[in-house]
């Protein structure tokens, strides 16, 4: 069922014209399991659809301007990385930022650029997948490979990452499997990681996990998150002074969720509340790891970002949509 929703009303000539958006009625978009989840997302607050038509988009981010901004929303199959701004306006921001070393595509392809972040100087660093690497665009648009291999291993198939306030970088390294059919990774790694690259020293944190995926620091920077999409868990781990990580416990346990989709992408809000992808949608979880409510996206949704000026709306890259919803909270910076 789809309702209609008037945004906003304009007097021109004494006329009044009604501006109308198709939304998907509450009960559909928000999933309420404890009466904390409505002080982060008002009753009554509606997913709204803004974008339509991509292949499959995943790793977005919000880049602040002055008095505005515009988000990086990276389309897979199209192996390009979309500038798009509130006013509707869509450029191609990067063109081919993944299989710029592997001749050719296979078809239907399923790798490009993944999780995508901006370092404490504003640089857009993302997570190559078919590359294997991670990368910096410079703002001269040349690329540099901060990490490609451990050991003298090439990496995995880097997924999802975050950056410290010192500059450090974490990422977590799973193995691309089954995705790249014929092109095969030739795994070198004996393991999926999670990594530290600080100073130029790029380290191994975690290799126990079966399938990292989303991973996030906490608003003090104390503690390191990272979900496993094989397990449907997340991890907590304390972060040292050096930036290395101790003491992996079990933040929540995801698996006895339903609906399509495993943890993946993971983000803080100012509060302290952490929001993962899980199964049927954008799992809420308190502090302590409680599970508050879930967002559900009109599609399932691999990454997220907060956005605007003030931080307050959750956009949502759902498979071929982009979409959003306005919460009470601004998200972690």
């Amino acid at each position: 069922m789809r309702i209609l929703v008037i945004c906003c009303a304009l007097l021109v000539n004494g006329t009044v014209f009604l501006s109308l958006r198709a939304q998907t009625p509450p009960s559909e978009t928000t999933r309420r399991l404890d009466p904390a989840f409505d002080a982060i997302v008002s009753p009554g607050a509606t997913v709204e659809t803004v974008k339509d038509g991509f292949g499959f988009i995943n790793g977005i981010i919000w880049v602040r301007e002055s008095g505005s901004g515009h988000l990086l929303i990276s389309d897979i199959p199209a192996n390009v990385v979309q500038r798009w701004s509130p006013d509707g306006k869509m450029v191609a921001f990067m063109e081919k930022p993944d299989w710029t070393r592997t001749p050719g595509r296979p078809v239907n392809p399923r790798f490009g650029a993944n999780g995508i972040a901006l370092d404490p100087q504003g640089r857009v660093v993302y997570a190559a997948e078919a590359d294997r690497a991670i990368v910096r665009l410079e703002n001269d648009g040349k690329r540099t490979i901060l990490a490609e291999s451990y050991e003298g291993k090439r990496l995995n198939s880097p997924n999802d990452l975050v950056f410290r306030s010192d500059d450090a970088l974490y990422f977590t390294d799973p193995s691309g499997g089954n995705r790249f059919a014929d092109w095969d990774l030739k795994k070198e790694l004996p393991y999926q990681g999670v990594f530290l690259l600080k100073d130029g020293k790029l380290q191994l944190l975690v290799k126990d996990l079966e399938r990292p995926n989303g991973i996030a620091l906490s608003p003090d920077e104390k503690f390191l998150y990272v979900n496993d999409s094989a397990k449907r868990t997340i991890m907590r781990y304390d972060v040292q002074r050096d930036g290395t990580i101790a003491n992996g416990k079990l933040f929540a346990d995801m698996s006895t969720g339903k609906g399509s989709g495993n943890p993946d992408g993971m983000k803080f809000d100012a509060k302290g509340n952490l929001y993962s992808v899980g199964p049927g949608g954008i799992w809420v979880f308190a502090p302590d790891g409680k599970h508050l409510g879930m967002i559900v996206p009109p599609e399932f949704a691999p990454g997220f970002t907060f956005g605007d000026p003030d931080g307050k709306t959750l956009y949502m890259a759902a498979s071929s949509k982009l979409a959003r919803i306005r919460l009470n909270n601004a998200g972690a910076r």
